[in-house]
């Protein structure tokens, strides 16, 4: 394995009630790439980071994280990522500093370090006066801010985020793109997922789209748009995906809308 290449997927498979959700995917992620990790809904998206993960079971083919086969039983590699996962449930009855000391642990920092990056990571939030609040109080931006700071806490390698931005005010927003760039210039690897297509086109260093089980575009968002000769990554999308409908059935939405009683 190269010392750059993080992720190794080859031949992953996944069946669910003899429905393939993932049909033969192969994908290498090497250090510092920022990938955009899109699709329709139910193309595999969320199945393909759960296994690698190690939260889901059952797959066949090969998945190497760190160069270790992540099926070995050996689970050291999962204190090298960091997760945002689409829905989350919060502890509610812990504060901010409960909730984000005892993440810090789980992944082996001192209650010392956790407490101090955690406390000035919530500042920089502008949420420093809510670090002894119980996350039950926390509207959901606020809520957003702590999952983006327990998956960064420990400084991980290899970075996954399900809609990151979700609740998330603009200014915030642009803290936080602003943070992944830098991250991933500093060699860490990204893998973004989200159906905001403009986020995704202007941050991702490589973009993959899976449509039915499988891969069906991988590369930069210029080498996208060259290969179905598409303005917008909306409208990549939408080609690849073959999704041509959206006019058609806004027009029929509104009329019913404006149908009289």
């Amino acid at each position: 394995m190269s010392t750059d290449e993080v992720l190794s997927i080859q031949d992953l498979r996944m069946k669910y009630d003899n429905r393939y959700v993932l049909n033969g995917i192969d994908l290498e992620v090497r250090r510092g790439e920022m990938i955009g990790y899109i699709g329709p809904n139910g193309a595999g998206k969320s199945t393909t980071v759960k296994i690698m993960l190690g939260l889901v079971e059952g797959y066949t083919g090969t998945v190497r994280i760190f160069g270790q086969d992540i099926s070995d039983g050996n689970i050291d590699y999962k204190r090298r990522i960091g997760y945002v996962p689409e829905v989350a449930e919060l502890y509610d009855q812990l504060t901010a500093a409960e909730y984000l000391t005892f993440t810090g642990e789980l992944y082996g920092l001192t209650y010392d370090t956790a407490d101090y990056k955690a406390k000035h990571l919530m500042d920089c939030f502008g949420l420093d006066k809510a670090y002894h609040s119980r996350i039950a109080t926390f509207s959901k931006g606020m809520r957003q801010k702590v999952l983006l700071i327990s998956s960064l806490l420990h400084d991980p390698d290899l970075l996954f985020l399900d809609e990151p931005l979700s609740g998330l005010d603009a200014n915030s927003v642009m803290v936080v793109k602003e943070v992944l760039a830098q991250l991933s210039a500093q060699g860490k690897t990204i893998f973004y997922s989200s159906h905001i297509m403009d986020v995704v086109e202007k941050i991702s260093s490589r973009i993959v789209l899976l449509a039915d089980s499988r891969v069906v575009a991988d590369g930069t968002f210029k080498e996208l748009q060259q290969h179905s000769h598409e303005g917008s990554l909306e409208e990549v999308f939408n080609q690849l995906t073959g999704f041509h409908d959206h006019a058609q059935i806004a027009e029929r939405f509104v009329s019913i809308v404006r149908e009289e009683s």
